[in-house]
């Protein structure tokens, strides 16, 4: 039987920026270097995306930038 599972990664990270941007940037390069040296993230796993949202602590509401991290395939299965 062919399955498809669908999995989400979630982790938060404290860290000292001039700003919710300069933090994205930081935690992005950090994500491209690692998902860069794992390529079973992309081939064997179907990772597609990783994305973030920085956020002031406490301010968990507030809408902040978007961030993708990985992006790879297509969208056809």
């Amino acid at each position: 039987m062919k399955c498809k599972v669908h999995w989400i990664i979630d982790g938060i990270v404290e860290l000292e920026a001039e700003n919710l941007e300069e933090a994205e940037k930081l935690i992005s390069a950090h994500l491209n270097e690692f998902v860069g040296q794992q390529p079973d993230l992309t081939e064997k796993l179907g990772a597609r995306a990783i994305q973030g949202k920085a956020f002031l602590p406490g301010s968990e509401e507030q809408e902040g930038l978007q961030i993708s991290v990985v992006e790879a395939g297509d969208d056809s299965d």
